[in-house]
């Protein structure tokens, strides 16, 4: 079996992680047009690129299907129970960094701070009868950041568009949302906690522990991690 690599399908991950493999030697190349989810990796024998999107590697990767994926780590973080029971980190990258952010109005003056955030849940839920919504995409991730810093008076909501715009739509008090300039949090008239960081993201290399690696594919590894400087993971 060839070893597969899972990469961006599209756009500046996918830009960036061709020229971050293509600085060590090895060539990424999409085979045919851009329609076609397939390429191939000059330089290293016996490996088959995959072109996913960024949201796809991570069920990849738990599933076995690829043995290798490049995606950020907050999606990895936020799909995979246990993550690194399921994924080996291998390299973080150097771009695709974001931060995943509580935000709430900034019209909220005296709201600052997560332990602020925990009093005008409690306030809210006894004034409206429910509790405070944040609109979220990332909900294992931002349930877990807040039950250890102990905010417990809230729920989490799907955003399934916008998620800045949730608030001034009415359909959340409070975001957490993935930002890289905060342009477009000013922009919605939010404003980040000040100790409101959930995760810092950025493109990262992962290896499968469930992929089938067979000694052709642990070959290949091998010799990607070679040349790439890359130490080799521990794997099944």
């Amino acid at each position: 079996m060839t070893l597969k690599i899972g990469v961006p399908s599209k756009g500046r991950l996918m830009d960036k992680t061709f020229a971050w493999f293509g600085a060590r030697g090895l060539t990424m190349r999409q085979s045919g047009s851009e329609r076609e989810y397939s390429g191939s990796i000059g330089g290293l024998d016996g490996a088959e690129l995959v072109l996913l999107s960024a949201s796809e590697i991570p069920r990849e990767l738990s599933a076995g299907r690829i043995h290798l994926g490049v995606t950020g780590s907050d999606l990895v973080r936020d799909r995979l129970a246990d993550w690194d029971m399921q994924v080996a980190e291998l390299a973080r990258m150097g771009f695709g960094q974001a931060d995943l952010i509580i935000a709430v109005p900034a019209a909220w003056i005296d709201v600052d701070t997560l332990d602020d955030l925990d009093a005008v849940a409690a306030a809210f839920r006894a004034v409206h009868g429910h509790r405070l919504r944040i609109a979220t995409k990332y909900h294992r991730l931002v349930r877990d950041f807040l039950a250890g810093q102990g905010v417990a008076d809230y729920q989490l909501v799907d955003s399934l568009g916008a998620t800045e715009g949730t608030v001034k739509n009415l359909t959340a008090e409070a975001i957490a949302d993935i930002t890289s300039t905060g342009e477009t949090l000013r922009a919605n008239h939010l404003k980040t906690l000040s100790d409101g960081l959930v995760h810092r993201s950025e493109a990262t290399l992962y290896a499968a522990r469930a992929a089938d690696w067979t000694p052709a594919a642990r070959a290949a590894l091998t010799d990607l991690a070679r040349r790439t400087g890359l130490a080799l993971p521990a794997l099944p």
